[in-house]
């Protein structure tokens, strides 16, 4: 990653909220989260809160146009981002809508969840996870980033494939703000949001290209990243793989603080899944659009 480095504008200042408690534990696990910062959305209320299960808070919330469903499974749309969101105690039936929902022979993955799939599903990738919450990141705006759209998604794609910082599809843009740095006419580093529960946006998608690395671009993009959450008056989050230690101390310096330990999985629907016939099969959350495994270390 790439080391941190001071920004030439002015910073908006850090969180005065309290700091959020740590799990020190390292056996923590996934079924357990740390306290919940009092002062964030759905902190303190005795409601579950929304990074608990982000990315069905997300679709459930900003995210309900990307959203498709069946029964209480709900997913982003193929070509935009891989989760599937599964209520927080899944059934049988749950899951068997899940295997209708993505096909027979399908790849499904998984956050935050608290269980293994069924005993016939095959497990083909599963990993630790943090994630990590804004407490005093020092987000600034950034005179080089230039806001990515549509148009820019050949080279992004490229980008991504030559750092492999996680899935980023044809319609992955749309899913919030993405900010790059060009030199020379090329897109060398880049940052957006994905995941979006209620009060709370994730940076993701941060890579650099070799050729810039040790420059400090993907630290000033976070912190612009985050300016702009902070501007809707949201607060930023992020994941990491576990064992990714140099990105997690990177984020930590910058001011995020570890929520949670979390796991993320990637499984095959059964190739003798049934197909169900039922009616509300491809039934959509209100407001989607017609339109066309995080790697979690950064």
């Amino acid at each position: 990653m790439p080391e941190v480095t001071p920004l030439p504008t002015n910073p908006s200042p850090p969180r005065t909220d309290p700091p959020l408690a740590r799990a020190a534990d390292p056996s923590h696990g996934a079924t357990g989260p740390t306290p919940a910062r009092g002062s964030g959305p759905g902190g303190g209320t005795g409601e579950p809160h929304p990074l608990d299960n982000p990315a069905r808070a997300s679709l459930t919330g900003p995210h309900a146009r990307f959203a498709e469903r069946r029964g209480r499974i709900l997913r982003y749309s193929p070509d935009v981002t891989p989760w599937i969101a599964l209520p927080d105690e899944p059934d049988a039936r749950d899951w068997a809508d899940v295997a209708a929902l993505a096909g027979p022979g399908a790849s499904v993955t998984l956050t935050a969840f608290r269980e293994p799939p069924p005993a016939d599903w095959e497990i083909v990738f599963q990993a630790e996870g943090v994630q990590l919450v804004d407490d005093t990141l020092e987000a600034a705006p950034d005179p080089e980033a230039l806001l990515l759209g549509p148009a820019d998604v050949p080279e992004m794609l490229d980008l991504v494939e030559r750092t492999r910082p996680g899935p980023f599809l044809p319609r992955t843009v749309e899913l919030g703000t993405y900010l790059g740095i060009r030199r020379s006419g090329v897109l060398v580093a880049m940052a957006g949001e994905r995941l979006h529960p209620p009060g709370w946006t994730e940076i993701s998608g941060v890579c650099t290209d070799g050729s810039v690395r040790g420059q400090g671009l993907a630290t000033r993009l976070i912190r612009a990243v985050a300016h702009g959450i902070r501007e809707r008056g949201e607060t930023p989050f992020l994941h990491a793989a576990a064992s990714n230690t140099s990105a997690i101390r990177l984020y930590e310096s910058l001011g995020f603080t570890l929520r949670r330990r979390t796991s993320f999985l990637s499984a095959l629907v059964p190739a003798d899944a049934p197909v169900g016939t039922d009616p509300h099969a491809d039934a959509r959350t209100p407001g989607r659009g017609t339109g066309s495994l995080e790697q979690v270390g950064r």
